[in-house]
């Protein structure tokens, strides 16, 4: 990813964001984008949404040290405007592929721009939150793959914080039940 020249995302932004956390583990979380202090840092999920991700997380006893943490973009876009569509087909098979080399057992998405172009659906955030769904990352796998709301949103929203709440129980309710290999 470093190399990849062609993106202009790649000289906008300050830092590549590639991943945090264990990359070898059960739970994959793709956010979208990298904020400022992601961008500064080059850690995904480090500002106000990271801490409140790692509450989230926290409160179905996870932590970084047990999940794997990307963006659908490893760079911020300029002025934290959305990125293009182009920017995006572009770089999606970058994420599946990370996916494929990371190989969780299962995917939570957090937001709209990340479940829509994974899931492949025009549908909004609260029409596909909650609900798990098989999805191949182009290896042959089928993973199962739930959507939420991004921690970003829930500190502009707090009153749907009730909503997050319960996709990280039908999380954790999974986990538990797929034996860990």
């Amino acid at each position: 990813m470093a190399k990849l020249d062609d993106c202009p995302l790649k000289h906008t932004a300050s830092n590549l964001c590639f991943a945090d956390g264990n990359p070898g583990a059960r739970l994959m979380i793709i956010g979208e984008a990298p904020g400022r202090d992601e961008d500064r840092m080059g850690v995904p999920f480090v500002g106000a949404d990271g801490q409140l991700l790692d509450k989230m997380i926290a409160s179905i006893g996870l932590d970084r040290a047990s999940v794997y943490l990307t963006n659908l973009l490893p760079w911020r876009p300029p002025g934290n405007r959305s990125p293009t569509d182009e920017e995006t087909a572009m770089l999606l098979p970058w994420l599946f592929r990370h996916v494929q080399l990371a190989k969780p057992e299962f995917v939570l998405l957090l937001g709209g721009a990340a479940a829509k172009l994974v899931l492949g659906s025009h549908d909004g955030i609260m029409k596909l939150r909650g609900r798990w769904r098989d999805v191949d990352f182009g290896d042959g796998v089928p993973r199962p793959v739930l959507a939420s709301l991004h921690p970003a949103y829930l500190l502009r929203s707090p009153a749907q914080k009730r909503l997050a709440f319960e996709d990280l129980l039908l999380l954790a309710k999974r986990l538990a039940s797929v034996a860990i290999k």
